[in-house]
């Protein structure tokens, strides 16, 4: 018989944390090991437990998601899927960036939870429908063409833009960009230069914030222009 999925639950609400055990607790090949109600308890659980995957709501008392999801993916091999009430893109991108593979609301099915379980052990990062679909348009607009006579002059801001944001980064943002436009994860990253994942995390976030942009697909663009 294959091993039960292994499940951590954090968050500050009990009523949440329950109803979410209570979910994943109705499917035979899932179990829930513990309970934590901030990040510190969350990252004390996963060391003890060692759970397969860990549902972490962001906004918690003391210490947050964000810092237990990077605590967590920088120290086990427990994978986080964010839980929260919030959608907004910035928090997005900086959850994936501190190392979670999904990225949930508390209004997704339980239907949905229990997919997106098998998706992240899978490997395959999992965003909620109601989020990738703004995410979509907002990308789409933000790169259709612009009119042909604007289109000259956003480009060459753009580029000034990524230019000025180049001028800016350290020696090592460099390398950890150069990297980065190959392709490299996170721990790829970090392998290559002999630094934790952690580091690696925080030079991405910085070249997040240097940069202005939103994915790592536009980091790549920006390297090509260094």
């Amino acid at each position: 018989m294959t091993d039960p999925i292994r499940i951590l639950v954090a968050d500050d609400h009990e009523a949440v944390r329950s109803g979410v055990t209570a979910i994943l607790g109705a499917d035979p090949c899932i179990e829930v090991v513990a309970e934590a109600e901030n990040g510190f308890a969350a990252v004390v659980a996963c060391h003890e437990h060692r759970p397969d995957i860990a549902f972490i709501d962001l906004r918690m008392p003391g210490t947050d998601g964000i810092w237990a999801t990077e605590r967590i993916t920088a120290e086990t091999s427990t994978r986080v899927i964010v839980l929260t009430t919030f959608d907004s893109d910035e928090l997005v991108m900086q959850a994936l960036a501190a190392g979670a593979h999904g990225y949930l609301l508390k209004s997704v099915s339980g239907t949905e939870m229990l997919q997106s379980i098998r998706h992240v052990m899978a490997d395959r990062r999992v965003i909620d429908p109601a989020i990738a679909s703004g995410l979509i348009e907002r990308a789409l607009t933000t790169n259709r063409p612009a009119p042909a006579a604007r289109a000259t002059g956003a480009a060459a801001a753009s580029a000034a833009s990524a230019f000025a944001a180049a001028d800016s980064l350290t020696s090592r943002e460099r390398e950890v960009l150069t990297l980065l436009a190959q392709g490299l994860s996170n721990q790829a990253i970090a392998d290559v230069l002999g630094v934790s994942v952690t580091t690696v995390k925080t030079h991405v976030g910085s070249l997040y914030a240097k940069s202005g942009v939103a994915s790592r697909v536009q980091l790549a663009g920006l390297a090509s222009m260094l």
